[in-house]
């Protein structure tokens, strides 16, 4: 049998996009279908996902309407980054190849080989190319190194430090030199971990009390860098804590992504400009000149063992939805992974 008939005779199971939603997705946004994949055409390669990912930004691409990019749309397959294992080639990408590719939400999928990037199998877990070494990581890289221009000796503030991006900033500035970090997250437990696991110098629960208050106890001579990945009252106090010449890399806004109605963020501008503060919002695709420095680095300070790659695992494709709304809520501690298949190294 040739390529082409098994690649025809292979069903498989993805998740399509039925409905806007309005507030937090619910069942009714999604349904899993059944389809038969296409033969594959020269330059690509049939994979069967061993990891899906989901990510904050896949929410506001449920809404109809402009941004950096397209919304998704409406009875078709949701796509995100997702590693697979190349069961069938017809490129020069050979077999058994690990390829980290945006055909995510689904157990198979036909992925053109110049789309995706290969990656070292078994060098590290697959679900890694999807955290420590994947977008979270990347983008915590880009925001803090590069638009917040960290420079050793800051006091740096993380919100949604728990999260897939927010577990790598905190640690990332730890180790190049920091004098001290903080991170806000939604739970005592998070708290917790944030200190005793990954090293934070401090961290508070944003549910306990007032941010700005909790803020100003915890830099009592103010920051110098905010990382936001929140927006809304985590931004305008920081905006009251960072001391002169401070800089906010605004990588996400979170607390906004499922509101109803219109959430306006209480910026004091007088505040931003007499202390010349620089708030910068950044989109970690636009900074792929960074990869190899980001690769060198992180890389670097994995293999070490100085680096924690914190997950939070789902199993099987029946569990994505269920995933992806506990990560618009705050159930994972890191990267919310959806694991499909075990690796095979």
């Amino acid at each position: 049998m040739d390529d082409e008939d098994r690649t025809m005779s292979l069903t498989t199971r993805e998740w399509h996009f039925m409905q806007r939603p309005v507030g937090l997705p619910g069942p009714e946004t999604f349904k899993l279908v059944e389809r038969d994949l296409p033969p594959l055409q020269e330059g690509q390669c049939l994979v069967k996902n061993l990891v899906l990912s989901v990510d904050p930004y896949m929410r506001p691409r449920m809404d109809a309407g402009p941004s950096y990019v397209p919304p998704f749309e409406l009875g078709e397959a949701l796509t995100g980054s997702a590693v697979g294992e190349v069961v069938e080639t017809r490129s020069d990408v050979p077999l058994g190849s690990w390829l980290v590719h945006q055909a995510g939400w689904r157990e198979h999928a036909v992925v053109d080989a110049g789309a995706a990037r290969v990656v070292d199998k078994g060098r590290y877990p697959s679900s890694h190319y999807l955290g420590v070494l994947g977008g979270p990581a990347f983008a915590a890289y880009v925001g803090l190194f590069h638009i917040a221009d960290f420079r050793r000796g800051d006091s740096v503030f993380v919100s949604g430090a728990a999260g897939a991006v927010g577990s790598m900033v905190g640690q990332f500035a730890l180790l190049a030199g920091a004098k001290r970090v903080v991170g806000s997250a939604g739970s005592s437990e998070k708290v917790r971990y944030l200190v005793d696991e990954l090293g934070y110098d401090a961290a508070f629960d944003y549910k306990t009390g007032p941010v700005l208050e909790q803020l100003r106890g915890a830099f009592p001579e103010g920051l110098d860098v905010y990382f936001d990945n929140v927006g809304s009252d985590h931004l305008a106090a920081a905006i009251d804590v960072l001391n002169d010449f401070g800089r906010a890399a605004i990588c996400g806004t979170i607390s906004t992504y499922n509101a109803v109605e219109p959430h306006a963020v209480p910026v004091d501008a007088v505040k931003v400009v007499t202390k010349r503060l620089r708030l910068q919002g950044f989109i970690a695709f636009d900074h792929e000149d960074l990869r190899k420095d980001f690769d060198s680095e992180v890389g670097a300070w994995l293999e070490a063992g100085r680096l924690m790659s914190p997950e939070t695992i789902s199993r099987g494709i029946e569990s994505v939805p269920a995933a992806f709304t506990g990560m618009l809520t705050g159930t994972n501690t890191g990267k919310a992974i959806v694991r499909l298949a075990e690796d095979q190294t």
